[in-house]
């Protein structure tokens, strides 16, 4: 089980436990009458819609538990309290690839707002770890499977709050 911290906004937080809550009150009680009609079609053993139902149950169950040890796991971000000055969760960083020359941009998220492809990267990644708490005019070496990445810090910025 993961037990690091988890940092997330509180409309994150407020999103996840408004999630939980659908899947434990309309979805879970859907599952169990599915399993009911099918348990009544009889032999349990040639039930196809059966053993689907409860495998379902299982991963439904499973979801939420994740979910529910984020939310245990969950420290809030007041975006307001943000030293500007430093990369932090939320923070949008412009670096330059020092082996390339080359720009990127990366946005740093909590679990649950990644998206790779817009540059959304986890705070807790091996980038996203690196940059935390570096300035403008900082370099950061992030190891990687392919070597060692290093970036030097251009810009800071959180205009997404």
């Amino acid at each position: 089980m993961m037990s690091e911290m988890v940092p997330m906004t509180r409309e994150k937080y407020n999103d996840l436990r408004a999630e939980i809550e659908q899947l434990e009150n309309v979805e879970m009680p859907l599952i169990a009458e599915k399993i009911a009609d099918a348990r009544a079609e009889g032999d349990l053993k040639e039930n196809a819609e059966y053993h689907a139902q409860r495998e379902n149950q299982g991963m439904l169950q499973a979801k939420i538990n994740q979910k529910k040890q984020m939310l245990a796991n969950a420290f809030i971000i007041d975006p307001s309290k943000l030293n500007r000055e430093e990369v932090s969760l939320l923070a949008t960083v412009k670096v330059r690839d020092l082996d390339y020359d080359d720009e990127e941009e990366f946005t740093l998220v909590g679990i649950g707002d990644e998206d790779y492809d817009a540059g959304k990267i986890l705070s807790s990644s091996p980038i996203g770890s690196a940059l935390m708490g570096k300035k403008v005019g900082d370099k950061v070496e992030v190891p990687v499977p392919k070597g060692t990445l290093k970036f030097e810090i251009l810009a800071i910025d959180y205009n997404l709050l």
